[in-house]
């Protein structure tokens, strides 16, 4: 059972040809609203592609923002754990996606930023705790230790990137990082393989969008290459990675089907327009999972390997 601690956000999400430069205005297109939030998705993930009993702790304000949230989450079966705010509102995120499925994201926390450590609930029955950085680093830090102390596997995606303080890094045994938030929290400027030499963590994941993803645990490297797909947006697909990968250990998958499983998962979700609901269903990701044996190829491995810094 797994219990993700973290943000949940109402995305405002417009298409547009490109993602505005500084100080450009872009006409857009379509504008719709999703359900969102590095913690609300992650949870959906674990829940739906994972097909994991999953709980979540999340705060949100007593606005109709709130319920679109409410709404996507326990249609997933993620047993909410609910913060209500009454003077702040539910967190909000502002998105251009575009027409190449790429996005620029801002977020506003609002009763996100409320989660203290007192609101963690007891951790008996739990195996994994998946945390985020849209919610506050001493609570993060609280939860992280509280899990260390009760025997739960400690799993912190590192997002939106920022430096860490050395006793949080201390308590997290999965760290789950992008190639830019790598670089930010090894404060490395060096290849993967060389930031990740920086890191005093049992296991770090760090995706790479199209070309997969690789992991640093137990001492030795895994690799694991992108799944061929037509992206429409991929907003979310980080997300859906950590839910997924988080599920697929819970289940007691080894770390090379993990992020196998975690991979294709993801690469689903950049098919699909928003967040929560590009989710796939744990049938879908089996059905990628079967449609698509050889992508692990020698060739494109040597490749991520190169990518790496690992040849």
């Amino acid at each position: 059972m797994i219990l993700v601690a973290g943000s949940a956000n109402l995305d405002f999400v417009v298409r547009a040809d490109h993602i505005p430069a500084p100080g450009e205005t872009v006409l857009g297109r379509d504008f719709k609203t999703f359900p969102g939030g590095k913690g609300a998705n992650q949870a959906v993930a674990s829940a739906r592609a994972g097909g994991v009993v999953t709980h979540m702790l999340l705060a949100l304000g007593n606005d109709a923002f709130a319920t679109p949230l409410e709404e996507s989450l326990q249609g997933a079966g993620v047993k909410l754990l609910t913060v209500r705010e009454t003077e702040h509102p539910t967190g909000t995120a502002f998105i251009c996606v575009s027409d190449a499925g790429e996005n620029a994201i801002t977020v506003a926390p609002g009763a996100n930023a409320r989660l203290r450590p007192e609101h963690l609930p007891p951790l008996n029955g739990y195996t994994h705790l998946l945390l985020q950085l849209e919610t506050p680093l001493d609570a993060v830090t609280a939860y992280a230790q509280a899990a260390r102390n009760a025997g739960v596997t400690v799993v912190l995606n590192a997002a939106p990137a920022r430096q860490l303080p050395t006793e949080l890094l201390a308590l997290v045994d999965i760290l789950v990082v992008n190639e830019g938030e790598l670089a930010t929290v090894s404060q490395c400027a060096g290849s993967i393989a060389e930031c990740l030499s920086k890191l005093d963590v049992p296991t770090v994941v760090v995706t790479l969008g199209a070309q997969g993803c690789c992991a640093h645990h137990q001492d030795a490297f895994h690799l694991q290459t992108s799944f061929a797909i037509t992206p429409v947006d991929s907003t979310g697909a980080g997300d859906t990675f950590c839910g997924a990968l988080c599920a697929a250990l819970c289940h007691g998958q080894s770390m090379d089907a993990a992020l196998r499983y975690a991979s294709a998962a993801a690469a689903l979700a950049c098919t699909r327009l928003g967040a929560q609901a590009s989710i796939p269903q744990a049938a879908e990701v089996t059905v990628l999972l079967a449609e698509q044996p050889d992508n692990n190829t020698q060739a494109r491995l040597a490749a991520l390997r190169t990518l790496c810094g690992l040849n």
